[in-house]
């Protein structure tokens, strides 16, 4: 090897390697893809969706009842925040229901069924006494409590029949009995028909869907055959037929599908199309928060049963899909948590409760959007009105309890250590145990092998 010019070995030169190359953008995706799943699939996935979800749309439902409501209001010649705060209040309580109802353990839920149910029965059967019940819109299923408060116990009984039937079902599952039919429909359905005949004789066929919904979601659940299902079915439809066919507002409401004119031939489709109206002015983003013009007085119950198309209107189709994917968000995780449950009674509840909401929804939205016959129930959590938001908020408090009592999600929770602060030793003040790190492993493994989850 020949040296160099000054006598000195040669100098070694740095191999070149060659350039990795970029990472490719499919790569890049995956990558996310599969870190947003492991995220996704995490043990408080459902817990923070049912909290953060119905959070986030009750907080906006009472943004949009404060600007839907003041027009109303004033032509009322009330302060122009008085329904508002009515919503308030009726938030407030609804929070302390939820907080009460995530803390109580499975058993105590089980035991309120019975006197929940009782309690309903008893109310919806006052609203039928004269001067007692109070009738709003064409339907008495309302009592007068003192003041300008009113309360609808056909609310309650959404909750009552969710609680009393889960307890019925999963009591039947444990001794064996759901592989006969008559055991699974007696006395469920004989119980559900007497609540919904107290509801049709006030005349709100609304809330009698909702209630047959919850009734089948209770006998999806426990595994009802198809056959069983197409009975029930059947005898829902020749009621529902009759009802409607003897009734000239039910009938005007079915003929006001898909109408684009107030006047529809000799039907009155006011509501709808003005509903509709509001939604096509919105455009993307919206007019903007408070700017709407259908709430004075072109569009009847703004802020009850008609707060999405108030909402389409100021926020605009980016506002009507966040409050869909609120709703979405908060289905799937009362799905997961009914699912994931190995208690019969969780699983029933949290199905039936997600029944209840979602078909809610569903029915409230498709109205509005000129899809579904307007059937004058309000959107959950949203809308104006406190006799609905207590029970749903109760509702929702069994969801985050039930979410909380997975297996995996205590284990997540036990995991979790106080951000500030070290733990102090038992032999005397400021020594210390064990550092954090060590302690957070340690429970790390015990919760892992008590969970059986990776």
């Amino acid at each position: 090897m020949p040296g160099s010019r000054t006598g000195g070995p040669p100098a070694q030169r740095p191999v070149r390697r060659p350039a990795a190359p970029p990472a490719s953008r499919e790569s890049g995706v995956l990558a996310l893809y599969l870190r947003a799943r492991r995220g996704w699939d995490r043990p408080l996935t459902a817990y923070y969706l049912i909290f953060g979800g119905s959070l986030l749309i009750t907080v906006l439902g009472l943004v949009m009842v404060y600007s839907a409501s003041q027009i109303t209001a004033l032509q009322m010649s009330l302060p122009g925040s008085y329904f508002f705060r009515k919503q308030l209040l009726a938030a407030v309580i609804g929070a302390g229901l939820l907080f009460a109802a995530s803390r109580m353990p499975v058993k105590l839920h089980r035991a309120l069924a019975y006197p929940i149910l009782a309690g309903a029965v008893f109310l919806m059967t006052l609203v039928q006494i004269p001067g007692i019940g109070v009738s709003v819109n064409g339907n008495q299923n309302w009592i007068a409590v003192g003041g300008s408060f009113q309360i609808q116990p056909s609310e309650f009984g959404k909750l009552a029949l969710v609680l009393w039937g889960a307890d019925l079902l999963a009591r039947k599952q444990d001794k064996k009995l759901l592989t006969q039919w008559k055991h699974m429909l007696v006395p469920l359905v004989p119980a559900a028909f007497m609540l919904l005949g107290l509801i049709m004789i006030g005349g709100d066929m609304g809330t009698a869907i909702i209630l047959t919904a919850i009734l089948f979601g209770l006998l999806w659940l426990a595994g009802a055959p198809t056959r069983l299902f197409a009975g029930v079915l059947s005898i829902a439809a020749v009621l529902g037929l009759i009802l409607i066919k003897t009734s000239p507002n039910r009938m005007a409401r079915l003929q006001c599908l898909g109408a684009t004119e107030p006047q529809s031939g000799p039907v009155d489709c006011w509501q709808a199309v003005h509903g509709i109206y509001a939604l096509a002015s919105g455009g993307i983003f919206g007019s903007g928060l408070g700017a709407s013009v259908e709430k004075w007085g072109q569009l009847p119950e703004a802020h009850t049963d008609f707060i999405f198309a108030v909402t389409g209107e100021e926020l605009g189709l980016a506002g009507t899909l966040s409050v869909l994917a609120l709703f979405a968000a908060l289905g799937y995780a009362g799905i997961r948590v009914a699912g994931r449950t190995e208690d019969p009674f969780v699983r029933y509840a949290a199905g039936g409760v997600t029944t209840w909401i979602t078909a809610q929804a569903v029915i409230n939205i498709g109205a509005v959007l000129g899809l579904l016959p307007i059937a004058g129930v309000p959107l959950p959590l949203f809308s104006y009105g406190g006799s609905a938001l207590l029970p749903t908020m109760f509702a929702i408090g069994l969801l985050i309890a039930f979410a909380r009592d997975e297996p995996a999600a205590r284990a997540a929770l036990a995991m979790r250590q106080p951000r500030f602060g070290r733990k102090r030793g038992a032999g005397g003040t400021g020594s210390i145990r064990s550092p954090r790190r060590w302690n957070t492993m340690r429970r790390r493994a015990s919760a892992a092998r008590s969970s059986g989850e990776r």
